[in-house]
């Protein structure tokens, strides 16, 4: 239980109309979850406004109404605070219920087109192996130490972040890594949050069904430097051309990271195999187990957080040769005939030509490379087309296919996907809408030494179809059908 008005710090309130000095039980934006003594906070959507459930939610027990207008029925003995932006108060009024947990933990944050999810896990799995406690809120997972929680969102809404990072401090937990969406930012369920430091990776074409364009998008990305404080550090990728934006407002320490340019930390890939990479990270040469040359902007990254969060530099290198491959994310298999099989999340244009460029710097030549890549519906449409482009252009067959197509019909998601297909490129191109014979076809065609890329899905499990998911695991199905094969 807390009183109101502890909670509303920071809060913009506009007006007030009831007493401040209430006794509430727990802070809610979804109606359905309303009991007694409640706060109902009415946040406005895509799909719904919470200003249509402020009824239902004092039918339920609410006895506070966070709301952006005032309904036009007024109850006797409840408060109604109006705010600028429901989002924000929320936020705010998450961190004071649960006592501010954010300055309790060291919290970095990791925002960027590509390679969150992997330097957040990582960054995990390399203070966990260095003997702390450690949080982790991710697309993938969420971690509290080793107790595990499903994620739904790559950024939770502000709710759950403070009540996660409140279970890592009660835990003990010394350090929290968190991916940090465009639309989490912009949402505002980053406010109110203590970030000891963030990283930004790279910005390229997504999300432009939400931002409408891609200045929007990352000058959204930008805010969460321009926020963190003078005692954060941001570390960002100067050889990506907005690298150096990302740091015009920061009062944060500035530190910078790359492959190509002059930087802070700086890493040469000597050598780029299947079974890992050989790097020289400043002075110093590391081999580690991850491949490819976004998995080296990555593993700097990770490097030059760890080294700015106290570990020491050779420690820090010792770690890094210990980590493993986050789940779908260039995880492969090879089967009895030498078929390599790789599985990877790429479900952007950018993502998707850095792991076919990968593949093609690491492979003879002498093998056919099979892509099966398919795209999101109720998602960016205009990235679709280019991504077909890449896979066409890159591969030696590229088999079109269904993804997540949630609402929208597949057919038309493949048809607007072919549309990229230079003429060039045509015979070399198949469309099969159902994923799962996509695939099959692609173990048919593949011949010893072959490779196979199947991309979009990476680490999920499931197939969204008009609002049902369905179990779906690509590295398990290309793993039995290969075996059924004989291949």
């Amino acid at each position: 239980m807390k009183v109101l008005k502890d909670i509303l710090y920071k809060v913009g309130i506009e007006a007030v109309k009831g007493a401040t000095d209430v006794v509430i039980q727990k802070i809610e934006f979804d109606s359905r979850k309303i009991e007694l003594n409640d706060i109902f906070v009415a946040i406005r959507g895509v799909v719904s406004d919470g200003h249509d459930f402020i009824e239902k939610a004092l039918s339920l027990g609410a006895s506070v109404i966070i709301c952006e207008e005032f309904p036009e029925v007024i109850v006797n003995g409840v408060t109604y605070i109006k705010v600028a932006n429901s989002n924000e108060a929320l936020a705010f009024m998450a961190s004071n219920y649960y006592e501010n947990p954010s300055s309790k933990i060291k919290l970095v944050g990791v925002t960027g087109t590509n390679g969150k999810t992997t330097i957040a896990s990582l960054l995990y799995q390399l203070f966990k192996k260095a003997g702390y406690k450690v949080g982790l809120l991710s697309t993938v997972k969420i971690l509290v130490d080793e107790t595990e929680y499903k994620a739904t969102h790559t950024t939770p809404d502000s709710l759950s972040i403070n009540y996660y990072l409140n279970e890592m401090v009660a835990l003990g937990c010394e350090f929290c890594f968190m991916e940090v969406s465009s639309h989490g930012i912009h949402q505002k369920r980053t406010e109110g949050l203590q970030f000891q430091g963030g990283i930004f990776t790279n910005l390229s074409h997504d999300h432009l069904d939400y931002h409408k364009t891609f200045a929007e998008y990352r000058d959204v990305k930008k805010k969460f430097f321009d926020d963190l404080p003078k005692t954060a550090f941001a570390i960002s990728n100067i050889d990506d051309k907005n690298g150096a934006i990302m740091f015009q407002n920061t009062k944060a320490k500035k530190i910078t990271y790359a492959l190509k340019s002059y930087a802070d930390y700086k890493a040469q890939i000597l050598e780029n195999q299947f079974t890992g990479l050989l790097m020289k990270i400043n002075t110093n040469e590391v081999w580690t187990k991850l491949i490819g040359s976004f998995n080296a902007y990555n593993l700097l990254a990770i490097y030059a957080a760890a080294v700015e969060l106290g570990i020491e530099e050779q420690e820090t290198l010792r770690l890094l040769s210990d980590l493993e491959s986050v789940s779908g994310r260039f995880q492969y298999i090879v089967s009895s005939s030498k078929i390599t099989a790789i599985v990877d999340y790429a479900h952007t244009p950018d993502a998707l030509e850095n792991v076919l460029k990968t593949i093609e710097d690491i492979r003879t030549k002498n093998e056919q490379l099979i892509t099966v890549v398919g795209c999101g519906g109720d998602r960016d449409k205009t990235k679709r087309p280019i991504m077909a482009q890449i896979a066409s252009e890159l591969s030696t067959k590229a088999i079109f296919t269904s993804d997540n197509p949630r609402t929208e019909d597949p057919t038309i998601i493949l048809e607007e996907m072919e549309k990229g297909v230079e003429p060039q490129n045509y015979k070399k191109t198949l469309s099969i809408l159902d994923r799962k014979q996509a695939i099959k076809t692609a173990c048919q065609l593949a011949e010893a030494n072959d490779i196979i890329l199947i991309a979009g899905k990476g680490h999920e499990t499931y197939q969204e179809i008009n609002g049902v998911r369905h179990d779906f695991d690509d590295l398990k199905i290309v793993t039995t059908l290969l075996q059924e094969l004989g291949k």
